[in-house]
């Protein structure tokens, strides 16, 4: 697996680029904010002849969904997600406004996935955790051959996701990231929404929501 990671928008969120060496990859979270941040990651697929099958949103944030619908565009992809994200795309423009960003409506999604679901493409497998508290329906995408997981804004190196927004939960949060995600191996490296990378046994041992 290769992972390459692109920092797009003001909200500075994390794209990843996931492949093998099939050539075919998934992008989770698509963050383009406009055309020219959009070909950045276009720019890599093509250098490194790389083709997507799968756009993967671990939840819909408008900082998540900003590069959607170039993707829908471009290469014919419609996000998966799960269900419980539905609100939070429908409102991804008015979220805008209140950041002082704007943004056209998210497509509709190419379908919804649900805790535990196997996504497979080229060599990979990745499996979607639900690990709600950030938002409802939020997602973290596990390779378990790699030991690696995508958190979203669920865990961060040294943080967690806020929990002041709409389906947000505090304590709903903090027991996906002890029940789900520190259940993990403890060398499972993590790549988080936002910031740099760190690892589950990191987290467990310095988190200070943890300890």
């Amino acid at each position: 697996m290769e992972i390459f990671r692109l920092t797009f928008s003001p909200i500075e969120v994390n794209t990843f680029i996931v492949s093998d060496n099939t050539g075919e990859c998934a992008i989770i979270d698509c963050g383009c904010y406009n055309r020219k941040e959009f070909e950045k990651l276009t720019r890599y697929l093509g250098e490194n002849n790389l083709k997507p099958v799968f756009l993967l949103n671990t939840h819909c944030h408008l900082d998540h969904v900003f590069g959607n619908n170039y993707m829908l565009e471009e290469y014919n992809l419609r996000s998966w997600y799960h269900m419980e994200e539905e609100m939070n795309r429908k409102n991804a423009v008015n979220y805008a406004l209140f950041f002082g960003l704007t943004m056209d409506q998210p497509p509709e999604p190419g379908g919804f996935l649900i805790d535990n679901q196997e996504i497979s493409f080229g060599t990979t497998k990745l499996k979607a955790i639900h690990v709600p508290g950030h938002t409802a329906g939020s997602l973290a995408f596990y390779s378990q051959d790699e030991k690696v997981v995508f958190t979203g804004d669920a865990l961060f190196a040294g943080s967690i996701g806020r929990t002041d927004l709409p389906g947000g939960d505090y304590a709903t949060l903090i027991k996906s990231i002890t029940g789900r995600l520190f259940s993990l191996p403890p060398e499972t490296v993590v790549w988080p929404g936002h910031g740099d990378k760190t690892t589950i046994g990191a987290e467990i041992k310095s988190n200070p929501y943890f300890n």
